[in-house]
């Protein structure tokens, strides 16, 4: 039944990339409803339960979201699960992706606790002139796999650097564990390096993925206020700093071994690794990657919905 109630909440769970706190859309009557559809009679009660034991609580409001929250948000989140389902049932990658908070690297304090002895002496400030350096941290979550693979850069968070982390990833895992695709779905936020306003980003992924690889790559951006669905917050990026919790990230060697450490009772596993590339900000596509940019908007949603193709394929 536990199996049955997480396949119905797949695209309808959101959770804190921090806490690891996971929480849903769906009233518990509406669950039970839907398990019925499928000969499973539970009360809205036993849901209830059920939710609890697999880690989902209860929220009160907060006034957090932002005034601009767009009209077209839950038709945005049924054309991603419609996209999903398509790409899934085809035997196609679904990445989901997205930018970690940064770390400074050094004797600073990690939110969290652990068990020990006596606690770890760190610095009383977190200043960046004490630090070794800094940490940006650019995830790629494989919905299907359930792997994770975060690029450590050492540099800024540019759309050139995300380009750089998700072709890694290609080279190192997708195309060995999708030999026959041509074409991934990307689920991103709609800001940041991998913004749906952001040009670069779409000559990051022309150039390195589609140009580099002869791959498609369709982007579904959830709508602003929305990151909490992206599914790499609560199935990835929580868990990791759950393993790190309480502990200083002193170096990056140190930073690394606990993001491949990661695990979870589900199968999820991590890999990492440091791209220590200087990576400038304010960079802008010449005139030459605008031209030969091969992007075509989708007609739902244009602005959130989009693929980008090989030089000269559309």
């Amino acid at each position: 039944m536990n199996a049955e109630i997480k396949r119905l909440m797949k695209d309808d769970t959101a959770g804190d990339p921090i806490s690891g706190i996971k929480w849903t859309r769906k009233t518990a009557a509406k669950i039970s409803a839907q398990l019925r559809s499928v000969h499973i009679w539970v009360s809205a009660s036993t849901v209830r339960r059920l939710l609890k034991n697999l880690n989902f609580h209860l929220h009160v409001n907060m006034k957090t979201i932002s005034t601009t929250r767009s009209p077209d948000r839950d038709r945005q989140f049924k054309s991603i699960r419609r996209a999903c389902n398509r790409f899934e049932h085809q035997g196609l990658p679904i990445i989901s992706v997205d930018t970690k908070k940064r770390e400074m690297i050094g004797r600073f304090k990690n939110p969290g606790a652990k068990w020990a002895k006596a606690a770890t002496p760190v610095n009383d400030h977190d200043f960046r002139t004490d630090a070794v350096g800094v940490a940006v941290s650019y995830g790629i979550y494989d919905r299907q796999a359930n792997r994770g693979h975060i690029v450590v850069g050492t540099s800024h968070d540019t759309s050139q650097f995300a380009g750089d982390a998700i072709a890694l990833w290609w080279k190192r895992e997708g195309r060995n564990r999708y030999p026959d695709a041509d074409h991934i779905l990307v689920l991103a936020d709609c800001g940041g390096s991998n913004g749906n306003r952001v040009l670069a980003w779409k000559c990051a992924l022309q150039d390195k993925l589609c140009n580099a690889f002869r791959l498609r790559v369709t982007v579904a951006h959830y709508p602003p206020g929305a990151s909490k669905w992206n599914p790499i917050e609560h199935r990835l990026f929580s868990e990791v700093s759950k393993n790190w919790a309480g502990q200083p990230l002193t170096s990056y060697e140190t930073m690394l071994k606990y993001i491949r450490t990661t695990k979870t009772q589900q199968g999820l596993s991590v890999r990492a690794t440091l791209l220590n590339r200087n990576y400038p900000t304010g960079q802008k596509p010449d005139a030459h990657q605008i031209s030969s940019l091969n992007y075509q908007p989708h007609r739902t949603m244009p602005a959130w919905n989009y693929t980008v193709a090989p030089a000269r394929e559309m």
